[in-house]
């Protein structure tokens, strides 16, 4: 069952969970699935899966990057993968989650709610959000799990970074290419590629990366530019 799959992988990860985690992620699964028909918030809806492909692969990030007690904006949230499910096991950090889709925030917000956890649930696009002086260089890390390649995602994730904090990008194993793709962006950004840490999602064989980019200066103003012109133009 849920509650025993993450705790067998919390401790496989080395994550120590606070006591009520695994109440709160049975209540935030609970909440994803029963929308999730109106929504479209998840394509996983066996509970055994949802646990291992999502909670887990969150806390995997968790296990390699110390987040304390950061504020982290999660750009692209969806269904509040992976920010919401490190809100719960970290729940110090300060979180916004971020998406273009008032449904899905509209969601988070009320699944913050139910679980008791303060997060700013934030509906706008990044490209735009990038560029508005509340948000853009006002947070320790952003993090994405979006499917964007890493060169565009990128550029909508890191003029939200202060300098000195770090862009957390979740990738799969085989992205090599698309990661050495993205060096010359990362640079024309204000940063540098510092290190990717693997993760085996406990429970499967599937090999996850978190790329850490670190922000050495501030974004150029140019960027983000609007979306179109980051699919057009990658840099």
């Amino acid at each position: 069952m849920l509650e025993d799959i993450l705790a067998g992988g919390a401790n496989a990860l080395g994550i120590s969970l606070p006591e009520g985690a695994l109440t709160q992620y049975r209540i935030y699964l609970d909440a994803l699935l029963s929308v999730n028909a109106e929504f479209n918030l998840t394509a996983i809806e066996d509970e055994d899966q949802a646990a291992r492909l999502h909670f887990l692969d969150a806390l995997g990030l968790a296990s390699r990057f110390d987040l304390g007690a950061s504020s982290v904006i999660d750009v692209g949230a969806g269904g509040g993968i992976p920010g919401l499910a490190l809100k719960i096991a970290a729940p110090d950090i300060q979180l916004t989650l971020l998406d273009a889709m008032a449904k899905k925030v509209g969601f988070l917000s009320e699944a913050a709610g139910l679980l008791g956890l303060p997060a700013r649930c934030v509906w706008g696009r990044a490209e735009e959000l990038g560029r508005a002086p509340e948000y853009r260089e006002r947070f320790d890390v952003a993090v994405s799990r979006a499917v964007a390649r890493l060169n565009s995602l990128a550029e909508l994730c890191m003029p939200f970074v202060k300098v000195g904090g770090h862009f957390l990008a979740m990738k799969a194993a085989d992205s090599d290419s698309e990661i050495a793709e993205a060096e010359t962006a990362v640079e024309k950004l204000g940063g540098r590629l510092a290190d990717i840490r693997e993760y085996t999602i406990p429970g499967t064989d599937i090999i996850r990366r978190v790329a850490v980019v670190e922000k050495t200066a501030p974004t150029p103003a140019p960027y983000p530019r609007r979306w179109a012109a980051i699919q057009k133009r990658p840099l």
